[in-house]
């Protein structure tokens, strides 16, 4: 019997319902993979890649949706690999290793079983002043106030570390704040401090906009005068690139600065499987990543096994084994 109600057979309705829930995407209806991608603050390059990579991951592999989430980077992402928080995380190389022995910030929580996924691009320590400052070189930031990077953030690792190797105790020598990018280039532009450092690719968004300002002129300052002094420390993580003159407005010539690899890592639990399909659909599709921000472009078979301290995860090995790419 066909009981009617509203002048409709339930029968019928039951069809048209039928219908509606049959006209849904089979991937909207079957996406039981949510993973999160830690990445870093808004004003630097972190969180745009991450956002890229996760709408790649989400339109590209199977059942599986991403989300990009703002934090204040290397040292938190590893923690929240560590705490189950987060699936994948964009982080610098120095950093990684400290998670992966459980050094320096990672001896009361213990190693981090961090892997790669693959080698992105490459990190400039930018350390960034004003014209009108006084400031020159790294030497002259003694009793100067500078921002060292946000805490729990690779930047204020590393640039600690380079501070060091030119003689200066960042908590003795200066008088400190520990802001990210975006907050430490409003600060510099409103001369509340005399400079920052930060650790991002080019062109970081937060000092192109300072560098665009009318009446500001910034200074990018060499900082890779003691590299041998870090690697001897630290090991062969840091190497020098230079900044190119047309990176920022109103730069007079190309600046020599410490680098280091930036990856995208993992659980060394993660499914084989779905590292490899994330690999699948980031390579297969990275126009779409170069779109976001032009570091990916940087992002390579030839260059994403080379510069990482961490092992490879097993489904990253499979993914570029079949590349033809020679894991060391």
């Amino acid at each position: 019997m066909v009981v009617k109600k509203g002048g409709i057979c339930l029968s019928a309705f039951a069809l048209i319902i039928l219908l509606i829930l049959g006209s849904v995407p089979g991937q909207a209806q079957t996406k039981s993979n949510r993973i999160s991608i830690a990445t870093g603050g808004t004003g630097g390059v972190y969180y745009p890649m991450g956002g890229g990579m996760a709408n790649i991951i989400s339109k590209h592999v199977p059942n599986t949706e991403a989300t990009a989430e703002v934090t204040s980077a290397s040292v938190d992402n590893c923690r929240l690999i560590q705490a189950g928080k987060a699936d994948l995380a964009i982080i610098m190389a120095d950093t990684g290793y400290d998670a992966l022995k459980g050094l320096e910030r990672f001896k009361s929580s213990g190693p981090v079983p961090v892997r790669t996924v693959a080698v992105i691009y490459s990190n400039y320590m930018h350390f960034v002043t004003l014209e009108g400052t006084g400031i020159k070189s790294l030497t002259d930031f003694k009793g100067k106030r500078v921002s060292t990077g946000s805490p729990g953030s690779g930047t204020e690792v590393m640039g600690v570390r380079v501070l060091e190797s030119y003689g200066i105790n960042a908590e003795k020598d200066l008088k400190r704040d520990r802001l990210g990018v975006g907050e430490s280039a409003g600060a510099l532009k409103d001369r509340k401090i005399d400079a920052f450092g930060w650790t991002g690719g080019l062109p970081t968004a937060a000092v192109m906009d300072l560098a665009a300002t009318p009446g500001i002129k910034i200074r990018i300052l060499n900082c890779a005068e003691h590299l041998d002094r870090l690697t001897q420390k630290y090991g062969p993580i840091y190497f020098k690139l230079p900044i190119p003159k047309t990176t920022y407005t109103q730069m007079d010539a190309e600046v020599q600065v410490a680098c280091v690899a930036n990856l995208l890592i993992c659980n060394e639990k993660m499914d084989a499987t779905l590292v490899y399909n994330i690999l699948k659909a980031l390579f297969d599709h990275k126009p779409e990543l170069v779109a976001v921000h032009q570091e990916a472009k940087n992002l390579t078979l030839a260059t994403a096994t080379l510069g990482s301290p961490l092992p490879l995860h097993p489904g990253a090995i499979k993914y570029f084994q079949e590349k033809g790419i020679k894991i060391k």
